[in-house]
């Protein structure tokens, strides 16, 4: 039997003699590594940053693919609803095509009217943002700020600046426009070619059976999370328009959508979205607009993201909130702003590929916030500190009456 160069500690007599002893032995176990766990764990890692730089430098591809795969799972039950109902493949799949073209060019149409609005509300409210300004530079200075860094505060908070930024994030309307081309071509191509994919699970499932199951299941939760992310999102965005119109705060139609597209970023969503409304608020209304701008959308916030999301999406992520917040911050670090929207679709993705395909690396789970058997052995472990803390109590007790 050839001895492999990892094994170490044994001379070859010795190997030798264990191999004609028990040849059993010489047999590696699943459990058994064949390098050092130390090696193996270095290994993992610099595999994942070379992944992580290679999405990095594809971004720019990555990000719309995912984003038509993301759209083509969710409408894929539209068009398999159709062919149940006896309307021909082909004209099912338009059909979903056409209602993924119609959401995506409304999205984009209120999205550039809104840019278009942002960039015509900075002059008109240029005097009062260079005041407080101003004031925020002496306040600076008072306490003990430098005239440099009070003119580099300054410059970042300038009117113009604004527009620049938003154009940066966004890519221009030049990347808007070819961003929703090529999302477009990709549902229309992909949405053809899932006619195909129960075919192509049902042939996978006697090989890799937990591979099909957890690329079902995976499917099933991405399409509950985003579609119930969708109608919450848009109805929040809704009633924020509504209570900025009350308010009178200046575009609020472009912040309610604001509030609609931070929908989909877990736990920094929320604070993005406020920021413009109330520093406009203040701008046009002062503090009474902006307790009133913090109580609405504290409200909205709490209702639908706090109690209404959780009971409708029930069990379809299941991540920590610990994982769901450093998430947002590493998928918008790799692939950009979208990134950030689509980070519980990667996340669910990451852990599908490499627990849920995998059985025996499954009791991870766990770990990544699938804590429905650990919260047993929680109420387990805090039933058990109570019961030691009673008996060391009552040991305490009677030593007491002893003495």
């Amino acid at each position: 039997m050839a001895r492999h160069w990892w094994h170490r500690g044994k001379s070859a007599p010795e190997a030798r003699r264990g191999e004609s002893a028990a040849p059993s032995a010489a047999i590696a176990t699943p459990h058994e590594w064949a390098l050092p766990r130390a090696t193996v764990v270095l290994l993992g890692i610099a595999a994942a940053v070379v992944v992580t730089f290679g999405l990095w430098a594809a971004r720019g591809v990555v990000a719309p693919v995912f984003f038509a795969v993301v759209l083509t799972i969710c409408v894929h039950p539209a068009r398999r609803w159709l062919e149940g109902r006896g309307v021909p493949r082909g004209l099912a799949t338009a059909s979903a095509i056409l209602a993924v073209f119609a959401l995506l060019a409304g999205f984009f149409a209120i999205l550039l009217i809104g840019l278009a609005q942002f960039t015509s509300l900075l002059p008109q409210y240029a005097p009062q943002i260079q005041t407080a300004a101003q004031n925020l530079a002496n306040a600076l200075a008072s306490i003990g700020f430098g005239q440099e860094q009070v003119d580099t505060i300054l410059s970042g908070l300038e009117p113009s600046r604004a527009v620049d930024v938003v154009t940066a994030i966004l890519g221009g309307i030049s990347g808007i426009v070819f961003g929703l081309v090529v999302v477009i071509t990709l549902v229309i191509l992909m949405a053809m070619d899932a006619t195909y994919v129960p075919a192509i699970l049902r042939g996978m499932q006697p090989r890799r059976p937990a591979l099909v199951v957890a690329l079902a299941a995976y499917g099933r939760n991405v399409r509950r999370y985003m579609v119930v992310t969708t109608a919450l999102g848009l109805a929040q965005g809704v009633l924020n328009w509504l209570a900025l119109l009350i308010l009178q705060v200046p575009g609020a139609m472009l912040w309610g959508l604001l509030s609609f597209i931070c929908s989909f970023i877990p736990n920094i969503g929320y604070f993005i979205a406020i920021i413009p409304p109330l520093v406009f608020g203040f701008l046009s209304g002062g503090w009474p607009t902006v307790i009133g701008v913090i109580v609405v959308y504290g409200i909205v916030n709490a209702v639908v993201q706090s109690i209404i999301q959780p009971k409708v999406v029930g069990k379809a992520v299941q991540l920590s909130e610990s994982i769901t917040f450093a998430s947002v911050l590493f998928w918008a670090l790799v692939i950009g702003p979208i990134g950030a929207i689509l980070a519980v679709p990667l996340t669910l993705l990451g852990r599908t590929i490499l627990i849920d395909a995998d059985p025996s690396i499954h009791w991870w789970r766990p770990a990544t916030g699938d804590v429905a058997e650990a919260k047993l052995v929680a109420a387990e472990l805090v039933a058990e500190n109570r019961a030691q803390s009673k008996a060391q109590r009552a040991e305490k007790g009677e030593r007491r009456r002893g003495r």
